[in-house]
């Protein structure tokens, strides 16, 4: 498996040439906002999105200036959603840093989060990249819809694999597919292959959020994250949905026990997570994040093969081989 900075070498001179394009779309003439905005981009992570879309323009040729807007209004909506994200999950941290609600309280993120999504709005509208605003726009709306849907629909702990699905293409997979529908967009592509290109990140954003969720059950040397951890957020993964859907009565209920009443008793949390591997829960989302990885991987090949495609293939092997 090729290392990540491998993977970007098609693009290295894109992604430096981006850092500009992005600063410049946060810039701001409050000096709060400005202070924060540095802090913001001092803290910032891979940029797998931008990745993702310039290289999705890459594989049709140089990349043009709409490519540069694309990756900066992806990453500023992506990266208000994550402000907005700590503010409604009280989190502490991001990426080893405070989070802005740390920092600068509850009403300053909010506002912060505001300001970024405003931002990328502008940024499409000035430059006259409407076609792109309704790609990433679709997105955004998709992945509050999954938000508000999962927030729905764990209360019962009784949803189906198809509602679960549902949930992860919106809520995870929805990004991704702009990314790489809006790269292809930019690089002038016709809409049917940059629907293919589309899918291509979908399926590989469900695939991804299937590892993650894999995570939670001790895949991987290091995970990033305590095993259990899901479970103790009440959170209803592929692993955990399987398992239900093939234990007796007796077993669910105390499964449903665990998770509802008793998620912060770590040896019963540990028990279940025994549980779902006994009964197929692991096997069966390894199953399923392979099918997506190979539904992912029809879909690029359907294109000429050169060094950007093969670094977005490498991005999805990535995806589903990573430890953490």
């Amino acid at each position: 498996m090729r290392s990540f900075d491998e993977l970007q070498r098609p693009i290295a001179a894109e992604m430096q040439a981006f850092e500009p394009h992005f600063r410049e779309a946060m810039r701001s003439k409050t000096a709060l906002l400005d202070r924060i905005m540095h802090y913001i981009v001092k803290r910032k992570g891979k940029q797998m999105r931008p990745m993702f879309t310039l290289l999705s323009a890459r594989q049709f040729g140089p990349v043009g200036e709409s490519a540069f807007v694309a990756a900066s209004l992806i990453e500023l909506l992506h990266t208000a959603t994550l402000v907005h994200d700590d503010v409604v999950d009280d989190a502490n941290m991001r990426r080893g840093f405070f989070s802005i609600n740390a920092l600068w309280k509850n009403k300053i993120a909010v506002l912060v989060g505001d300001y970024l999504l405003s931002r990328g709005l502008l940024l499409a509208i000035d430059k006259g990249e409407f076609e792109l605003l309704r790609i990433v726009s679709h997105a955004v709306r998709e992945m509050s819809e999954g938000e508000l849907l999962q927030l729905e629909k764990t209360r019962g702990l009784n949803f189906s694999e198809d509602v679960y699905f549902d949930i992860i293409r919106k809520k995870t997979a929805s990004l991704i597919a702009a990314c790489c529908a809006s790269g292809t967009s930019a690089a002038g592509r016709p809409p049917e292959e940059v629907e293919r290109m589309r899918l291509f990140g979908e399926y590989t954003g469900i695939a991804f959020q299937i590892k993650d969720d894999l995570f939670d059950y001790g895949s991987g040397k290091d995970t990033g994250k305590p095993t259990g951890l899901d479970i103790k957020e009440k959170k209803l993964t592929l692993p955990l949905i399987h398992a239900l859907r093939n234990v007796d009565s007796a077993d669910r209920r105390w499964m449903v026990d665990v998770v509802k009443n008793r998620n912060d008793d770590n040896d019963a949390v540990a028990q279940l997570v025994h549980k779902v591997s006994v009964v197929g829960g692991i096997d069966h989302a390894n199953k399923r994040m392979y099918e997506y990885r190979d539904k992912a991987l029809v879909e690029l090949r359907s294109f000429p093969q050169n060094e950007a495609r093969d670094a977005l293939e490498g991005l999805v092997e990535l995806t589903v081989e990573r430890t953490k």
